[in-house]
């Protein structure tokens, strides 16, 4: 009965966090494109929309921060493997990259964007393969 709970327990904090990162997604793209195609760059709009997507965010930590907490030992394990790997990636290779720029090696301007992309790919091959590895 305890693993029945568990797996309830798991599926719930799945959900809010789906819906959390959701919602942080979509102000993430309103603010991005809102400006040029729905209030013409009104400042006050678009920092009550910043302000708001920082506050979802905050939220959105919390809800993931209680996802892991959830999470059996091996799960949680596998998780906070994968983040150190891609905060050390991020670090790492964003400032690498960030020095690439500011001396001109690259001819593009180093966008936060590409890190957020190196991240995200970072932890979704270091989650993959965490968990080939104990299967």
């Amino acid at each position: 009965m305890k693993t029945n709970n568990w797996e309830a327990k798991t599926k719930k904090n799945v959900r809010q966090l789906a819906y959390c990162t959701g919602c942080w997604m979509l102000t993430m793209a309103l603010v991005a494109f809102g400006p040029k195609f729905f209030w013409d760059y009104n400042p006050i709009i678009s920092v009550l929309l910043i302000l708001l997507n920082t506050v979802i965010g905050i939220v959105m930590i919390s809800v993931n921060r209680k996802y892991i907490n959830g999470l059996d030992e091996m799960h949680r394990k596998l998780s906070l493997d994968a983040m150190a790997i891609a905060l050390g990636v991020g670090v790492v290779g964003g400032l690498s990259y960030s020095m690439l720029d500011t001396s001109n090696v690259i001819s593009f301007d180093a966008e936060i964007s590409h890190l957020v992309i190196l991240i995200s790919l970072t932890y979704l091959v270091a989650t993959v393969v965490g968990k080939m590895r104990y299967q």
